[in-house]
């Protein structure tokens, strides 16, 4: 296997967390999107959508979504399962990680199409976009909402999915802690949702 990864972006560091969490090694390639290294035709030879995370399976396969990222590495190595186990936590696991991808990917919607930095390349991938300011307006909104709904259920549950540790956490916490780049955290009222950040951030794959 070979793991594309970007050290300073969200999306592979919550591929990285998995992998640090499975405890699996695997030969790693970082992509430096800052250079436009993802743009280049030796990354768009391996990945024509250019983004990372990309993962090369042992049989050739490319996987380029954290989800089928996350499926793969959890049914070829199944101690420590982070999709959950049975019918009702495995379906739980999948349920928070797309609403926290739904709600948490408003961070970027700010960050992309306010950013000077990011004026023509609003979306990751070969396209070029231009930035919309309502959307940034409407993504710092929607942040505020995604605390919301991350506190009301981390008051019923120690962690999103279920009573142990998931995916969906690693999600959760990626989202939330890349906040920062819009100057944005977790609201001191949302004590049960900082409490939980707090105690994810204290895990050693967070802090790869």
């Amino acid at each position: 296997m070979k793991f594309y990864d970007c050290n300073t972006a969200p999306s592979p560091r919550r591929a990285r967390m998995f992998i640090a969490e499975k405890g699996i090694e695997i030969e790693t390639q970082n992509v430096d999107l800052s250079k436009g290294e993802q743009l280049k035709p030796a990354f768009l030879a391996v990945n024509p959508r250019a983004t990372v995370p990309t993962l090369v399976t042992d049989g050739g396969q490319v996987l380029i979504e954290n989800i089928a990222i996350a499926a793969y590495l959890d049914e070829m190595f199944p101690e420590n399962p982070l999709m959950g186990e049975g019918a009702e936590e495995k379906a739980s696991v999948l349920m928070w990680n797309a609403l926290s991808e739904s709600h948490g990917q408003s961070v970027a919607e700010a960050l992309r199409n306010a950013h000077p930095a990011m004026k023509g390349r609003v979306l990751p991938g070969p396209e070029n976009y231009k930035q919309i300011p309502e959307l940034a307006e409407r993504g710092h909104a929607r942040v505020g909402v995604f605390f919301e709904l991350l506190d009301q259920r981390l008051q019923e549950s120690p962690y999103l999915a279920s009573g142990r540790f998931s995916f969906a956490d690693i999600t959760a916490f990626v989202l939330c802690d890349f906040a920062r780049v819009i100057r944005r955290k977790i609201p001191d009222e949302c004590e049960a949702a900082r409490d939980w950040f707090e105690k994810v951030g204290e895990r050693p794959s967070a802090k790869l």
